[in-house]
Parts: C-alpha cells; structure tokens; sequence
C-alpha cells in the first residue's frame, strides 16, 4: 500500500475534509480537540488519543543572545528591540495557539497582565501557516527564536529553551492552571469564533466519514497506535505515548481500533 501523506496545520487539515471536501482516510492532528470540535459528528464519528508533546523556544548558534538565553530569562531576550521571532497562525495551526497560551501563561507566572499584549503585538510579520514554515526564517537568519513544539525541535537536530511545565502545556499536573488562559480562534463558519482554553497538549487522530479506503486505514491506525511499532517511532521522536487513554466516542471507534482507548 502505498500511503501518500499531505501535512498542513491541523485545523486547515480538517478544513480541507469539512469545507473543501477533500477525500481523506487517516486525519491526525496535533490536538485532538480540532477533530472534536470541526469534525465530530458531521465528518468523523470517534477519537482516539495518542501523545503529548510541549512548546519550547527554538533557536540556533547565530541567533541573537544564543549564548544568553534558559528557562529564567526567554521572555526578557524576546522582548529585546533586536531580537526577532516566529510563531505560526493560531487559525491555522494548533501550535500557534499554544504559542499564545504559553505567553498568557508565562504573564500570569510574572504577574503581569500586560506581558502577553505586549510580547504578541511583536514580531507579527513572521506568523506562518504552520510550524514547520518557520525553519527555513530560522536558517537564513531572518528570525532568531521561533515558538515551536519540542518533537518538532528534536527531530531536527535543533537547539532549544526548556519552558517551566507551568507555561509549556505539557503537565496533566497542571490542567487547572492551564485553564486560567484562553484564545479566540475562527470557528467552523465564516465569522463565528471558538474559545481555546488551555490544557495539555495530546494529539488525536481519526477516519473521516468519506475515507475512500476505511478498512486499510483502519490497518494503518493500528500500527501507528502499537506500543511497538508506530507509538515507539513516536516516543524515538520526542512524542510520548498517552494510548491508551479515554474516548468520549468510544462507542464509534472501529472494533479493531478499541483496544488502543479506553470507555
């Protein structure tokens, strides 16, 4: 079978099944809340959870402060006049969502109700449609940090900023504080919006109803959520494995696909 794979941010992802009407047999998104909040129960029927990731800052040796900047002072080298960083569209792309609620989030660790205004309203000609876009302002040196997921980092041999688990989206421990923050995010139809409440960020994936190939999508679903197969090329690249973990559609899972979630 020969799996022809089409990356894009997750939310433009699910756009292209509910607007466009793009054929699709295996969605998977870097939150699983997209496929439940844009899919479900038009265009998917189920769910199902299969790892984590957290938000760090990416840079490389000719950025700006490189050999200044950790965990403590990220915020303060971000801000600098000649300092310039990328994030990708919170309308396009789950992480460029995260990059807003880790902001919010690091305001709150400071105390200061302004910092996120002020630290989003920089910068804002090097948003892109996904992540990934941002790399190549990174190497040419057009940027010198980007807000990035730490998988997206590892896999690409790139140096990065760890952020305190009270910021970086990554903790169960700290759900309740994540909910403290929120964005406003354009919704299923022109001119209504979503509002995305922080929490920790687990990925999600599903068959769409219009799948040409359920069956074989189904057979690839399941060896991308084995412990020893696609989860472990996963957890090699900086992916933990949450399977399995509870579905509120567990129901409409496909019997081959229940073992890897839980009612």
């Amino acid at each position: 079978v020969e799996i022809l794979s089409e990356a894009a941010g997750s939310r433009a992802c699910a756009r292209k099944i509910s607007d466009l009407d793009r054929a699709c047999d295996i969605m998977a998104s870097a939150d699983y809340t997209v496929i439940d909040k844009l899919l479900i129960p038009d265009y998917a029927n189920w769910n199902i959870k299969f790892a984590s990731n957290e938000m760090v800052i990416v840079y490389h040796k000719a950025s700006n402060y490189a050999s200044e900047i950790n965990g403590d002072n990220w915020y303060k080298v971000l801000m600098r006049d000649n300092v310039a960083f990328g994030r990708s569209d919170p309308n396009a792309d789950p992480c460029g969502y995260r990059a807003v609620l880790t902001t919010k989030l690091t305001g709150i660790a400071l105390g200061d109700e302004n910092f996120a205004d002020k630290l989003l309203a920089k910068n804002n000609e090097f948003i892109r449609p996904k992540e990934t876009d941002l790399l190549a302002l990174l190497e040419t040196n057009t940027i010198d940090y980007i807000f990035l997921y730490r998988s997206v980092a590892e896999q690409h041999g790139l140096q990065f900023v760890e952020l305190s688990e009270k910021v970086n989206l990554k903790s169960s421990e700290h759900a309740d504080l994540y909910k403290k923050v929120s964005v406003e995010i354009s919704g299923k139809k022109p001119g209504e919006t979503i509002t995305k409440y922080g929490e920790p960020m687990i990925y999600g994936v599903t068959i769409p109803k219009n799948a040409p190939n359920p069956e074989l999508a189904a057979k690839f679903a399941a060896f991308l959520l084995s412990e020893n197969k696609g989860m472990a090329i996963m957890v090699k690249n900086g992916q933990p494995s949450v399977v399995p973990t509870k579905s509120d559609t567990y129901k409409a899972i496909p019997e081959l696909l229940r073992t890897f979630a839980k009612q």
